[in-house]
């Protein structure tokens, strides 16, 4: 099939750890397949715990080409025209790029969708072996960068991605998201610092015969941009920090990031319509509206978390993405994009690809709110 054109940018972030060995990631999954080993395994926690979950296409390879090939078309199919690829670096070597590196690029169909890059720049702990992921604050990988280090990672990303015609743009610039700026600005050494590593980088895009560079913020609500503990010059208001930094637009990762989410689906709705609108009000760059599936992380834990998204029905997630696209409509002056969480978190319950329990319901609910299928 051809890429078609539609009104809406509907992105969906992509969690890159369902694939075939890659090296590293025996020490979290040791059966070689990837987190599919933690889906396989994950049972209810309570009475109507609503796991275990089975995926519709079962627990296939995406680093293989032919089977994102197939992913590709069902996203596209149904309104997903973006996929924002969490993107990994840790000590000094990339970290699961395999899903994207050999199945996407390698899919003969990816003209269909689009990519981007989110750099996932989180230290990282046994969060992912359900073994000893109870274990906090013991990291395996940093994920600061010093200059040094961010060079190498910025022409990486030049060379590999930016440049390719798939690659997601705003304005011509190739999109670049950033998760934790926290970190970003630790390594750095300073607001000043990262101020000079981003005029830099803009200028080696443009070396590259890029029209620059076009960099989003990862949003936790404002009243957490506090980078005071990595940088005493940093007592700055959240929107000049921003400023100062040179982002060009910022969106969520997911809705626990700034609400409770203990509770229905529907009592979280106005809540993520007010981060909307209050990341609108607070700062001048641009906001784009970010809608969650929902949340829990049971899977990743042998004992019950609390925090579990309740009733998140294919119908009142319809609801949500039909008040981001009058989001949407109500910013012309923006580029038309929202973001969803995601395309495949299984482990933190929030995907759109098909499953047991609701089959194709919320991509049906994209195509239906986007695209008028």
């Amino acid at each position: 099939m051809s890429s078609t054109k539609q009104a809406y940018d509907v992105a969906a972030y992509v969690w890159p750890s369902y694939t075939g060995d890659e090296p590293r990631t025996r020490m979290f999954w040791p059966e070689g397949n990837g987190e599919w080993e933690t889906v396989r395994k994950a049972g209810a926690k309570y009475p109507g715990h609503t796991w275990p979950r089975r995926p519709r296409w079962g627990y296939c390879n995406e680093a293989d080409p032919r089977v994102m090939e197939m992913q590709i078309d069902a996203a596209a199919d149904h309104g997903v025209n973006v996929f924002i690829y969490d993107w990994y670096w840790y000590d000094g070597r990339p970290f699961l790029e395999q899903c994207l590196n050999h199945g996407y690029l390698q899919a003969r169909n990816n003209d269909r969708v689009k990519f981007f890059l989110m750099w996932a720049n989180h230290d990282v702990t046994h969060l992912w072996d359900i073994r000893v992921a109870h274990i906090e604050d013991n990291i395996i990988w940093q994920a600061a960068v010093d200059r040094r280090g961010f060079e190498t990672i910025a022409r990486r990303l030049i060379e590999k991605y930016f440049t390719h015609p798939s690659y997601y743009t705003i304005d011509g610039k190739p999109v670049f998201q950033i998760y934790d700026l926290s970190r970003l600005v630790a390594g750095l050494g300073g607001v000043a610092a990262t101020v000079e590593a981003f005029a830099w980088f803009r200028a080696e895009a443009v070396k590259a015969g890029l029209p620059g560079l076009y960099l989003q913020l990862t949003s936790y609500g404002a009243e957490r941009l506090n980078l005071s503990g990595v940088d005493a010059t940093a007592a700055a208001t959240p929107n000049a920090i921003v400023r100062q930094l040179g982002f060009d637009s910022q969106t969520h990762y997911q809705m626990v990031h700034f609400t409770p989410i203990d509770r229905e689906y529907a009592e979280i709705i106005p809540d993520m319509v007010r981060e909307w609108q209050r990341m609108d009000a607070l700062y001048d760059i641009p906001y784009y509206p970010h809608v969650s599936l929902g949340w829990d992380n049971n899977p990743r834990y042998t004992t019950f978390r609390p925090g579990v998204v309740r009733n998140n029905t294919p119908e009142q997630v319809r609801r949500a993405l039909e008040l981001a696209k009058a989001y949407v409509d109500d910013h012309p002056q923006q580029a038309p994009l929202v973001t969803i969480n995601s395309w495949n978190e299984w482990t933190e319950t929030s995907y759109l690809q098909p499953d047991d329990v609701y089959g194709y319901g919320y991509l049906e609910a994209v195509i239906q709110v986007f695209t008028g299928g």
